[in-house]
């Protein structure tokens, strides 16, 4: 969801990646909640942070406990940025959609945070 946020906060002022360390199958849940705020993220894929070694990043984020320890060091200096959020695809099936929701809006206020104090 942050890969879709983030280009919806800041415009074109970053060039957003996003990774997992154990990436699944994008969770329609979210896809659902992200088209509900306008932003259509059914196209995206999960991809594992595996593809991204040896690249240079001027900030990583990290949205989970799990992530935050098991986060591979990108080189090249970079920021490391970390709130550990719900997991919603954790939640029970019939309240996902729910939790999807409210996560999305965390870590929307986190990111316009962010773009905040960096601009």
């Amino acid at each position: 969801m942050a890969e879709g946020l983030l280009p919806h906060i800041a415009g074109d002022q970053f060039e957003v990646f996003s990774a997992g360390t154990r990436p699944a199958s994008l969770n329609p849940n979210a896809v659902t909640a992200m088209a509900e705020i306008g932003i259509n993220i059914a196209g995206n894929r999960s991809k594992s942070v595996d593809e991204f070694a040896g690249q240079q990043f001027d900030f990583v984020f990290t949205v989970c406990d799990n992530a935050k320890e098991s986060c591979p060091i990108f080189p090249g200096g970079g920021k490391r940025l970390h709130q550990s959020f719900e997991d919603p695809a954790a939640a029970p099936a019939d309240q996902q959609l729910e939790v999807f929701r409210k996560v999305r809006d965390q870590i929307a206020d986190r990111l316009r945070k962010f773009v905040r104090e960096e601009s």
